[in-house]
């Protein structure tokens, strides 16, 4: 049984989870007109939603899928984060990477909220770190070493790429 609340100042259709096991609340725009994004454009779009999230926790803002998939809006800051000191309203700022306009009416499930968990350091300067395997390697330096030691683990078995 849960025993966690969220406290909700609501002004638009009240956000709700799409089943007993979704993580995310489900998040409606709130908007008097439609709101038109076209393509290459950015746009905020209202919730109509205040929360007051507990302290220890952050309320991450995420992109439904069919938003993205079908709909070929993506959030301009690919993820939101409200802290729970912030009481304003939730707003998401939509950019159509598609090619055609996207018409956004009040009430359409956009986004949705995941409240989580997050742990505070104390912050250390040094003048070096400790070493890895990996070191400095970056964006996509992972995959090289599995695709390496993949193709020798196909080769000791016999095994070739189709």
């Amino acid at each position: 049984m849960n025993n966690k609340k969220l406290k909700m100042i609501v002004e638009s259709v009240v956000p709700s989870y799409g089943t007993d096991h979704s993580a995310g609340i489900d998040l409606y725009s709130y908007t008097k007109d439609d709101i038109v994004i076209k393509p290459g454009e950015t746009v905020k779009v209202h919730t109509g939603v205040k929360v007051e999230i507990p302290e220890g926790y952050f309320g991450g803002v995420y992109p439904r899928s069919s938003t993205g998939v079908k709909r070929q809006l993506m959030l301009a800051n690919t993820i939101g984060v409200i802290d729970s000191d912030y009481r304003g309203e939730i707003m998401v700022f939509f950019y159509n990477y598609g090619k055609e306009n996207q018409v956004i009416k009040s009430g359409d499930r956009l986004a949705q909220l995941v409240i989580q968990p997050y742990q505070k350091f104390d912050i250390e300067l040094v003048d070096e770190l400790e070493d890895t395997a990996r070191g400095e390697e970056g964006f996509g330096s992972t995959g090289k070493w599995v695709r390496i030691i993949g193709l020798k683990l196909l080769k000791r078995i016999n095994i070739e790429y189709i």
